[in-house]
């Protein structure tokens, strides 16, 4: 069945992967990103000509996450064009990498800003309508990072996704009796496919930065980058993951995994995010609230 779609952070890396993934499936799907007439206008471009050729419905948004003008004119454009918004996807995300010390505190609010806070910006201007149609699906694209074994050096980006992801799990319980379904993708380090690495932030304090890559700390970037490249099989596929997100929006309601890992590396989040998953799920029922692990079916 044709659904809605808003992807955010689809200029690039996994967004732009799922965004034609899903139109291909034969969904409507629009791709947010913000500067659309700007640096990401070769971007529109890109989506206008996949559209074209393989005859699919992709459309380009402007969706700026970091602002709620833009992220409420954004929903209110695909709501008035179709009537409806079925599946809001949280992708949005920036990584960095350096030495914690180095970063500064306003760095470390506009990493929390990108992954945590434009999926609540984007949430109040949507949930509205998901709630008014007693059906929907959110899905979050979250990380191995929130739980599984976490190198060193990117601790501001794994502070976003773990806050990012607990945020996910408080929502679904509480969007549940609205007809609103919650799925979250928890994808590895995929270290090739994607430019998280590539355009990672770097410390603003070089200074800071600089004694942590001359004293005894000296070797932990090679060591962690080589180390987690290592890792990674030879036939790790980062379409993988927006392969993950078609299969689960594909899935009828009632019926999609709470959680879905797509990490070739095993980096030992699928098994601590299980034990959490199983100790909210007897927390819910011990206090009378089990309804709230499924969504229930209003529209």
């Amino acid at each position: 069945m044709n659904q809605v779609i808003i992807v955010t952070g689809a200029s690039s890396g996994f967004g732009a992967l799922a965004s034609r993934a899903l139109a291909q499936a034969g969904h409507t799907v629009y791709a947010g990103m913000r500067a659309t007439e700007g640096r990401n206008a070769p971007q529109v471009e890109k989506a206008r000509q996949y559209a074209a050729e393989h005859g699919v419905d992709l459309r380009a948004v402007e969706l700026d996450v970091q602002s709620d003008a833009s992220v409420e004119a954004g929903i209110a454009q695909v709501v008035a064009e179709c009537g409806r918004l079925d599946v809001i996807i949280h992708n949005a995300g920036h990584m960095s990498f350096g030495p914690a010390e180095a970063f500064t505190p306003e760095q470390f609010a506009e990493l929390y800003d990108i992954n945590v806070l434009s999926t609540q910006r984007v949430n109040r201007a949507a949930l509205p309508q998901l709630r008014r149609q007693g059906k929907g699906l959110v899905l979050w694209i979250s990380s191995s990072s929130a739980r599984g074994g976490t190198p060193p050096y990117l601790s501001p980006y794994f502070a976003a996704k773990a806050a990012m992801d607990s945020l996910a799990v408080s929502y679904a319980g509480e969007v549940a009796r609205w007809g609103i379904e919650t799925s979250i993708i928890v994808p590895g380090a995929f270290t090739k496919g994607t430019n998280h690495f590539t355009h990672a932030g770097a410390p603003a304090d070089a200074a800071r930065a600089a004694e942590y890559a001359n004293g005894p700390t000296t070797d932990i970037t090679d060591v962690a980058l080589k180390g987690l490249a290592a890792l990674e099989p030879a036939d790790a596929d980062v379409s993988d993951v927006a392969r993950a997100i078609v299969d689960v929006v594909g899935m009828p309601f009632g019926k999609r995994p709470f959680r879905v890992h797509v990490d070739p590396s095993q980096d030992g989040a699928e098994i601590v995010n299980a034990m959490a998953d199983r100790v909210r799920s007897e927390l819910l029922r011990r206090i009378g609230l089990e309804d709230l692990l499924s969504p229930r079916a209003n529209g």
